[in-house]
């Protein structure tokens, strides 16, 4: 039922991203780092990084809004690609990979209207801490290099803001369009990731049903899950960077600012080289993979039709 497939991909969203945000706040922060200007060398540099200058849960900046709107986002994902897969297939017979892709192409439509914003948001909150660190090296290194012996500059000090904050700043500055910043970028990542990600999981699942009328192993799925995810993660990478870069609203020192999706590909292909669209490929693989993994266990398993099952029960 629907309701059902909206809890399903509600819950696997939430563990989901419980598990994983970490790594995903240092692939916002490698994307958006640019030359002259790196901060971070890889991964587990940016991580150890933000523990020492934010603290432990420094990591987990901008998983509010995550975990506030990823429910919605997962489980309009997971329940379109149903509906348009059903509406696809005639008769019961099995979806032709064409088929497929149509279905995942239009979950992938769908889910953009919580995705920009949500990231948009997720975004801003998550690069802050960067944008910080950096003002405060270049001051460091302002005040070593200057000869005046004036006395101590002062300090900078980063101003938290709130997804709130941020929202109301958009809202009143440029209307519900300003949520919506980087939607033709959003679009461009998420519909190829859903044309490669639905058919690849389908089939790969199938191959551990010993019978077509019964569900696959729960490890199955989610080791499915895991390979198509990161598949189609690294797949559609170049198109992260982009969105990200598009969606940022600050930019550090010296950094460049970008008009649209032509000019974002041309100064970074022309200034940081091809390499550049594969910044934090591995990041976003390591993020995905898990939380489709889960995602899909939870969906198959179908922990909300239990839920469900039990309220009848337990009112009688």
């Amino acid at each position: 039922s629907l309701p059902a497939k909206l809890i399903n991909g509600g819950i696997a969203g939430l563990i989901g991203v419980t598990c994983v945000f970490p790594i995903d706040l240092a692939k916002t922060r490698l994307q958006n780092q640019q030359n002259g200007q790196r901060m971070y060398t890889s991964m587990s540099d940016c991580l150890i990084k933000t523990i020492r200058s934010e603290g432990y849960f420094g990591m987990y900046r901008g998983a509010a809004v995550n975990l506030t709107l990823v429910t919605p986002e997962k489980a309009i994902k997971l329940a379109a690609n149903d509906f348009f897969r059903h509406h696809l297939s005639k008769d019961g017979k099995k979806l032709t990979l064409l088929r497929e892709m149509v279905a995942g192409c239009g979950a992938g439509t769908c889910q953009v209207i919580v995705t920009t914003p949500m990231e948009m948001l997720k975004i801003q909150l998550q690069d802050a801490g960067r944008i910080a660190a950096q003002k405060k090296l270049m001051a460091a290194q302002a005040q070593l290099s200057s000869s005046s012996a004036a006395g101590a500059a002062k300090p900078v000090v980063e101003t938290r803001t709130t997804a709130m904050q941020i929202t109301r700043e958009l809202l009143r500055s440029k209307g519900i369009a300003g949520l919506y910043k980087g939607l033709g970028a959003t679009l461009l990542r998420d519909v190829p990731f859903s044309i490669v990600y639905f058919p690849l999981f389908a089939n790969l699942n199938k191959l551990g049903q010993k019978d077509p009328n019964v569900k696959a192993p729960f490890y199955v799925s989610f080791l499915s899950g895991c390979v198509a995810g990161s598949t189609a993660a690294v797949a559609v990478n170049p198109c992260d960077v982009i969105k990200t870069r598009l969606q940022s609203l600050q930019r550090g020192v010296n950094e460049d600012t970008y008009s649209g999706i032509l000019d974002c590909t041309k100064k970074i292909w022309q200034k940081e080289g091809p390499m550049a669209f594969l910044k934090g490929a591995y990041c976003r693989a390591l993020v995905i993979a898990p939380l489709f993994g889960i995602a899909q266990v939870v969906y198959f398993i179908g922990i909300a039709e239990f839920l469900l099952d039990m309220l009848p029960k337990h009112r009688a």
